[in-house]
């Protein structure tokens, strides 16, 4: 899985404990319906427990399940919760400190990337997984 799908297979994953509340998801479970290995699976959900969303329960008939109420959950939770390291980041080398532009470019683009990030929060923080929940639902019948 690509970073860049992090954020949407941990929707999908939620979405799921949701749709099939109150049981208990395996990862295996889970890892069928995104399509993927379940030590992906098993490496987002400890971001998303980390995060408070998602317990797990152990023993026989164990699984996951959400800490939760989808209506409680918004998409701009799930972002901060998987999300690694900046949205917009920097050059990966230093630019050119002798150049008018590559001595000040980074601080002119850190304020922008910056609110750019935070109206990116906002805009998902509007959205719920029960909104999204209701949306997938609607679309399967």
């Amino acid at each position: 899985m690509t970073h860049n799908s992090r954020y949407t297979v941990a929707i999908h994953m939620l979405t799921l404990l949701a749709f099939c509340e109150p049981d208990l998801l395996t990862s295996e479970y889970i890892a069928g319906s995104v399509n993927t290995n379940p030590v992906v699976v098993r490496r987002l959900l400890a971001s998303l427990r980390e995060a408070g969303l998602v317990a797990s329960q152990g023993g026989p008939g164990g699984g996951w399940r959400l800490l939760r109420k989808p209506q409680q959950i918004t998409l701009g939770e799930v972002f901060l919760a998987v999300e690694e390291g900046a949205l917009f980041p920097l050059h990966a080398s230093t630019p050119n400190p002798l150049c008018p532009v590559g001595k000040n470019i980074q601080g002119a683009l850190t304020t922008v990337f910056k609110e750019a990030q935070e109206g990116l929060i906002r805009t998902l923080a509007r959205t719920t997984l029960a909104q999204l929940l209701q949306d997938v639902k609607t679309l399967a019948s």
